[in-house]
């Protein structure tokens, strides 16, 4: 009991310390590790990124980024020129190591820790002692845990902290971003961290390290806590998603404007729902869910119904614009955004473009896409004959236009260029709701025999 009070204690430090000279090394550099990388090095520290791609590694070394990240180009320009930060396919003796590879989810919804397995590997032979060992990625319960036996298993000879060895020589801590695309290097600074250690000395270790480059609060507690902190973060928005997801569809079967119910209903003092959407996005939200059910199956329900509902409207999106293009006059469709969230070019777990490759796949070349953010189209769409349009081309060729994304150029387009348009909003920024489902209306009605005939051949 006095051990876990003491890993639970809270301790918050907003000071940084003097920079020292310190050797770090990175694995994995998407968009965590190497906006984190870049970071590092920027408060001094001597900084090795390895990734398993060459393209990626001869791209750093030149000073230029591979990801779409806000001033991230600029800082890594600046710090390989410096010296302070290189890029590399293999690990090198360090002070620290940081683990920010992927864990995406297998076909069954389970964790792939292969990667996670795969960086112990490397690093395993450059260890020494005193060494510091940081988990970053996203992982279930019992993950960080699992990557000290990994190393020990690794190397007998030397010591890790909590493994019972005796003598520690290896401190191992979790510390999982919380972060948004966007604004990655100004949240890896200022937002607050977790950190959990093995063992309370870890975790005053890690802290230690942190404090170099954080500036928002920093919170030390056990690997499990922290651990089980970010996907808690993460499963509370899904399920907060699904809640408005699931009152958009009870909505549109009943005739009701869902975004006057959701502006009418946050009225009430303690009531804050959510915007629906197309479905969710990201690395994150989307995955991390399902790494808390899988660590409890039978304990889940709402967590697994919310990954369920979540995935469904997706579903339900595709299957009603398909009915409206189906119904509509022949000719282009316009599909406005494929990101997973607005003004970012981060397609990852999109249902945007899980929608427009249905669409795609379908309607071929009646399909015209908006995307700022993206200068070509995804293979799976241009394979369909699907084009990459920009917003005015889109407004001047397709009397139907389908909006994913609530990007900015979206928002700010008038009703006098969309007011004579069937229109699908699946965002809710289009404020003149009655027309626009009132012409929708007209449209689902006039093809009704073509959406019978498609809902035979779909069963």
């Amino acid at each position: 009991m006095a051990m876990a009070a003491q890993q639970s204690g809270l301790r918050k430090v907003s000071a940084m310390p003097d920079d020292l000279p310190i050797k770090i090394v990175v694995m994995g550099l998407g968009y965590i590790g190497l906006p984190s990388a870049a970071l590092m090095a920027r408060s001094g520290g001597e900084v090795l990124g390895v990734d398993v791609q060459t393209q990626i590694v001869d791209i750093i070394n030149a000073g230029a980024v591979h990801i779409e990240e806000a001033d991230l180009a600029d800082l890594v320009r600046a710090m390989v020129r410096t010296g302070r930060l290189r890029a590399a396919v293999q690990p090198e003796p360090a002070d620290v190591f940081v683990v920010a590879v992927p864990t995406p989810l297998m076909g069954n919804n389970e964790p792939d820790l292969s990667h996670v397995r795969a960086a112990a590997t490397a690093i395993a032979p450059h260890l020494r002692a005193g060494n510091l060992v940081l988990l970053e990625s996203t992982v279930p319960v019992g993950a960080t845990e699992g990557l000290r036996d990994d190393l020990a298993r690794l190397r007998p000879d030397l010591g890790f902290a909590g493994g019972g060895q005796g003598a520690a020589d290896i401190s191992i801590a979790h510390c999982p971003e919380r972060v948004l695309p966007g604004r990655i290097l100004a949240e890896l600074v200022a937002n607050d961290r977790c950190i959990g250690g093995v063992t309370p000395r870890c975790a005053r270790r890690a802290l230690a390290f942190y404090r170099r480059f954080v500036r928002g609060a920093c919170v030390t507690t056990s690997a499990r806590v922290a651990e089980m902190v970010k996907l808690a973060e993460n499963s509370f928005r899904d399920v907060n998603i699904a809640f408005a997801n699931e009152l958009s569809m009870v909505a549109e079967r009943l005739g009701i404007d869902i975004w006057e119910v959701v502006r009418l209903a946050n009225r009430h003092p303690r009531v804050n729902i959510l915007q629906p959407g197309p479905g969710v996005g990201g690395h994150c939200i989307a995955i991390d869910p399902w790494f808390l059910a899988h660590t409890a199956p039978d304990l889940t329900p709402l967590i697994q119904a919310a990954r369920g509902v979540n995935h469904a409207k997706t579903a339900h999106v595709i299957a009603r614009a398909s009915r409206l293009i189906m119904s509509a006059p022949p000719g282009p469709v316009a599909l406005l955004g494929l990101a997973f969230k607005p003004d970012v070019g981060d397609f990852r777990e999109s249902p945007a473009l899980a929608v427009a490759t249905a669409l795609a796949g379908r309607f071929g070349s009646r399909i015209q896409i908006v995307e700022p953010y993206a200068a070509t189209l995804p293979t799976a769409l241009a394979d369909c004959g699907a084009a990459l349009v920009d917003l005015d081309t889109a407004l001047q060729a397709c009397s139907t236009m389908i909006l994913l994304v609530d990007h900015a150029a979206f928002q700010a387009v008038p009703l006098s260029e969309r007011g004579a348009k069937t229109i699908y909003d699946t965002r809710g920024i289009w404020g003149d709701k009655i027309m626009i489902e009132r012409a929708l209306d007209r449209h689902l009605r006039r093809g009704a025999g073509a959406l019978r005939a498609l809902d035979s051949q779909n069963g």
